[in-house]
């Protein structure tokens, strides 16, 4: 072969290579998020919070406390990976992700699906604050105290009952109904803080003892019965009242509650 030939083959066989490279980087760049492989950082960005992983020993720790159940509907905001809503589907939960970011959201799915899951666990791209939570029995988060207080109206008008759990972060004057923190291997973000939405009470109820006039701040109660100066606290819809030495247990069930006393027999009461 000549010189001559030689050149025009070299030429054509660089012009193929620099065709199939124009090809590959032109195949990569029209990619979309959902073709490559997204990878969240820790410390990123996000709509309200930056995200930071719950350790999977916090999160089953959050769930424990929560007692969640097969029968349980468990919604997580700010769901970031995803790995509290398919832990809890693991569980035999349903369970729903609230994430602003999209990618955290393909993430999540991609992640219940390997995970088998995906009858249990769905995620949606949405804004915490304007998602409707009134069918969660149980709210799982890990977000910054502002964050919590911004939300706390919200949660405390959510059905009595409803667990809430929280990584590390409190609802600043509404006491947690539990504290928990993880020791040994667990070094940042350990403690998990659980709440129990408390039916409202708060006013004046007539009862056989005379009336009952409560002043409720959350779960903690004060008040009088007749002359009696009482105290109590709330458990979703189970109260509990002492007045003296007798105490008065009972359910609420809106405008009434029905109960036992300890020193025997029966209460009820209905609001005034």
């Amino acid at each position: 072969m000549n010189a001559r030939g030689m050149v025009r083959r070299a030429g054509l066989t660089l012009g193929v290579c620099l065709l199939a490279v124009t090809a590959y980087a032109q195949a990569t760049a029209t990619q979309t998020p959902a073709q490559q492989t997204y990878e969240p950082k820790v410390g990123q960005a996000g709509k309200d919070v930056v995200w930071v992983p719950t350790s999977q020993a916090l999160v089953d720790k959050m769930l424990d406390m929560a007692k969640v159940t097969p029968q349980d509907f468990v919604m997580d905001l700010g769901s970031g990976d995803g790995r509290t809503v398919i832990t809890a589907a693991k569980r035999g939960a349903t369970a729903m992700g609230i994430e602003y970011n999209p990618e955290m959201v393909e993430l999540s799915k991609k992640n219940a699906a390997t995970a088998n899951v995906t009858e249990k666990a769905t995620f949606a791209k949405a804004d915490l604050f304007e998602t409707d939570l009134s069918k969660a029995t149980v709210i799982t988060m890990f977000l910054l105290p502002d964050i919590n207080i911004k939300l706390r109206p919200k949660i405390l008008n959510l059905k009595p009952g409803t667990r809430v759990v929280s990584n590390s972060f409190t609802m600043e004057d509404w006491e947690a109904d539990q504290t928990e923190t993880l020791t040994g291997d667990c070094t940042s973000w350990c403690t998990a803080l659980l709440w129990i939405v408390p039916a409202k009470v708060d006013g004046t109820w007539s009862t056989p003892q005379g009336d009952l006039k409560l002043t409720q701040t959350f779960q903690k109660l004060a008040g009088t019965l007749g002359s009696n100066k009482v105290e109590g606290k709330m458990n979703g819809e189970q109260i509990t009242l002492t007045a003296g030495k007798t105490v008065y247990t009972g359910k609420v069930n809106g405008t009434t509650i029905q109960g036992t006393v300890s020193t025997g027999g029966s209460w009820t009461a209905t609001k005034k």
